[in-house]
Parts: C-alpha cells; sequence; structure tokens
C-alpha cells in the first residue's frame, strides 16, 4: 500500500512527540560543587553504605513530608555519616524530588569516595560529610555567582537599591516566614524591575538567620557593583536578585523603592557686593568701641589744650620780657629802693632822652647816676598805665642795677 511521504512524516514527528512525553524530564546540570578534603573512603566499605542510606533517605524525606527540607546522620564512627537536603522555597514537592535524586547522582560521580561534598543546583542543594557540621552555623563554603550583563543606568543608585532590597526580603524571610523564605519584586526604573530571593535552612532560629542572611549581604558589594544580576551559594542560606522573574508564583513583598536624593550641587562662589549682616554688626561693634574711647580723651585732649592755652595767655599778658637782670644779693629791701623825684630827674637828666634804654610794659626805662655815683635804671610809668600799690612793681625792682 501507497503512503504519502506528507503522511508519513507527520505519523513519525507524533510518535516522537508521545515518546517526548512519556520521559522524564532532562536533569538539570549541577551549579557549582566542593569536593571534600577530609579523607576517603574505599568501594564496598561500611562507609560508602551509611552514605547511600542517608543520600536516599534524604531525597525522599525532603521531598515527601519534610517541605523541602531535611537533615540526620546514620552510622557509628568512624563511619558516621550527616547530611542535609534543602530545595528551594518555591519549588513544588515533584521538582524537589527530581533535583535531589540527581543530586545524590551527580555527587557521588563527581566526588568519588571522598568523605565530604556538597552539591549545588538552581532548585536544591546536597550536603553530607563524616564531621559533625549539623549542629554548627558556620556557612563558609559558599559560591558566588553573578550576571554577566551591567546596569548603565544610574549603577552606583542600583547598588544601594539592591541592598535595600534584599535586606528588606531578608526581614520577611527571618520574622514573618516559618519556612525562613522569601521573595519580592519592586520596580527600579519604568522599565527596569528588580527580583530577588532569599532562605535559610528552616530550623533555623530568626537570630541565626538574619545573622547568616547579613554575612551573605556583606559580601555583595565586592561581587556584584553595577551588575544586573547576582547569587551566593551556602549551605545554611542564600540570596538571589536579578533584572527579570526567576521564582515560581507571585512573590511575598512587593515593595516600593526608597527615593535617593540627588547630590547637592556645588556652590557657586560670588564676590560679595554686600558685608553680610553678621559683620556689619560686628564692624559697628567695633566702631561704638572706638568712639567710646576716642571722644573722652578727644574732649580731655581738648579741654587741657584750652586750659593751658589760656593760661599761656594769662602768663603772658602778666608777664612782659626783662630787659635786665638782677640777682636776689643785690636787692637787700623795698624800702632801700625808694628814691623822691627830684633826686630821680637829676639822675636821669630829666628823663633826657640821651639816657632812654627802651620801652617796659608800663613806660620808658632811663639810666641814671646818683649823687653817690651809683647807675640805676629808672622806669618811668605811662600815663595809660595802672599799678597797684599792693602789688610791688616787678619791673622796677628786677631793672636796678
Amino acid at each position: 500500500m501507497y503512503i504519502p511521504k506528507i503522511l508519513f512524516l507527520s505519523l513519525f514527528q507524533l510518535i516522537l512527540l508521545h515518546l517526548h512525553l512519556l520521559l522524564p524530564p532532562a536533569a538539570a546540570d549541577p551549579l557549582y560543587q566542593i569536593c571534600g578534603s577530609t579523607g576517603n573512603y574505599t568501594a564496598n566499605s561500611t562507609y560508602q553504605s551509611n552514605l547511600n542510606l542517608i543520600l536516599s533517605s534524604l531525597a525522599a524525606n525532603a521531598s515527601g513530608g519534610g517541605a523541602g527540607f531535611s537533615e540526620g546522620t546514620t552510622g557509628q564512627t568512624p563511619n558516621q555519616v550527616s547530611g542535609l537536603a534543602l530545595c528551594r522555597g518555591d519549588v513544588n514537592a515533584s521538582a524537589c524530588g527530581s533535583c535531589l535524586r540527581s543530586g545524590t547522582s551527580d555527587v557521588l560521580n563527581i566526588c568519588p569516595y571522598d568523605r565530604g561534598a556538597v552539591i549545588w543546583y538552581d532548585e536544591c542543594l546536597i550536603r553530607y560529610s563524616n564531621q559533625h557540621f549539623l549542629s554548627s552555623t558556620d556557612n563558609s563554603q559558599q559560591v558566588y555567582m553573578w550576571n554577566t550583563q551591567n546596569i548603565t543606568y544610574k549603577p552606583n543608585v542600583f547598588d544601594e537599591m539592591v541592598t535595600w532590597f534584599i535586606n528588606t526580603t531578608a526581614h520577611q524571610a527571618v520574622y514573618n516566614m516559618t519556612r525562613r523564605f522569601a521573595t519580592a519584586e519592586a520596580n527600579y526604573t519604568a522599565h527596569i524591575s528588580l527580583y530577588g530571593l532569599v532562605q535559610c535552612v528552616p530550623d533555623f532560629t530568626p537570630a541565626d538567620c538574619w545573622q547568616c542572611l547579613q554575612g551573605l549581604i556583606g559580601e555583595m558589594p565586592k561581587w556584584f557593583n553595577g551588575k544586573q544580576g547576582g547569587r551566593i551559594l551556602g549551605v545554611w542560606c542564600n540570596l538571589r536578585y536579578e533584572v527579570y522573574s526567576f521564582f515560581a508564583g507571585a512573590p511575598s513583598l512587593r515593595l516600593v523603592l526608597p527615593a535617593v536624593s540627588a547630590p547637592a550641587p556645588a556652590p557657586v562662589v560670588h564676590t560679595p557686593v554686600f558685608v553680610p549682616a553678621r559683620e556689619e554688626g560686628k564692624k559697628k561693634n567695633v566702631t561704638a568701641t572706638v568712639l567710646a574711647i576716642a571722644l573722652p580723651l578727644a574732649t580731655a585732649l581738648v579741654l587741657v589744650s584750652a586750659i593751658c592755652i589760656c593760661f599761656w595767655r594769662k602768663r603772658s599778658a602778666i608777664k612782659q620780657p626783662l630787659l635786665y637782670e638782677t640777682t636776689a644779693e643785690e636787692i637787700r629791701s623795698v624800702d632801700s629802693l625808694l628814691i623822691d623825684l627830684p633826686t630821680l630827674r637829676a639822675a636821669t637828666g630829666n628823663f633826657d632822652e640821651v639816657n632812654k634804654l627802651g620801652e617796659g610794659g608800663f613806660g620808658a626805662v632811663y639810666k641814671g647816676i646818683l649823687h653817690d655815683g651809683h647807675e640805676i635804671a629808672v622806669k618811668r610809668l605811662s600815663t595809660s598805665s595802672f599799678f597797684s600799690s599792693s602789688i610791688p612793681c616787678p619791673e622796677l625792682l628786677d631793672s636796678l642795677l
């Protein structure tokens, strides 16, 4: 029977599609793994048996009633094995079980005969060790991964917003979510959105979970500055952010990013036209102080000067320049100098102009010779002169030789 070629190809495609639906989905590749450094075990040993037992138990318990988390220990020292399995908080039980089953198989192939190892996938992680790590909160086994694309719009602001965004999401996971898991969404710009996820193991206390997440957040600036996305994988806690949605379902939080104020512009320096009020007041105070000191001094100086001038003028008016001098020894008494007018006329030649020596303050001074031969100087008072009898005439006394 002849079958058209087109019909044959259509039937073949239907068969392939049916087979694809019947086959299980391909297992995801691990994101990263750390093989142990605490020694090796041998094939078919007690340790290997205990390891196989704990791995299968972890996968079954976590994907069953364990809500995506399981931990336990099996065997006795030195063949005791401790293990932990954790699925991402937003995956269902089926996806969780599939991821853990792939992990138990892959880790034995990637880290053959190692007594300890940890392997991370996008949706789960598995760790086992011959060390008693379940009672520890050490999260030092970490993996850093980031988006290779950079933020071009205000990357510094973006980094600040991411830190705030993850911190807020972490607070929600620690204090408001019993499974210690939270997701969040926020708008960075009208065209750029932020998506975040944080998680701790469910049996952590709020304090332990917060401390673990803060340790990861503190590492973000070192690795993710300007990056569109990043994640830190730890054993006890992990975080991730992207500019696209990567988790299942609606976010636990829808956040509004805080406004970032623009930096203040540099101040423009202008040449001042007016003196500032504070400096003007200061100058006024200084001026007032100077005036308060200077004015009294100036007034006092003027008064002293006026007094001195008046005193000098008074002295000048009283005391005339001396034409002659005599000593105190030469003047014994006023009485001895009283000579009658006729004698004076005779001695001076009746006040002859030939004997005139000069003009004094109260009249002319004449030279004369007494009958005993003594020379005298006689001042003839002018008619306009006034001489008080109570005041001796100093010019007459001083002019006598």
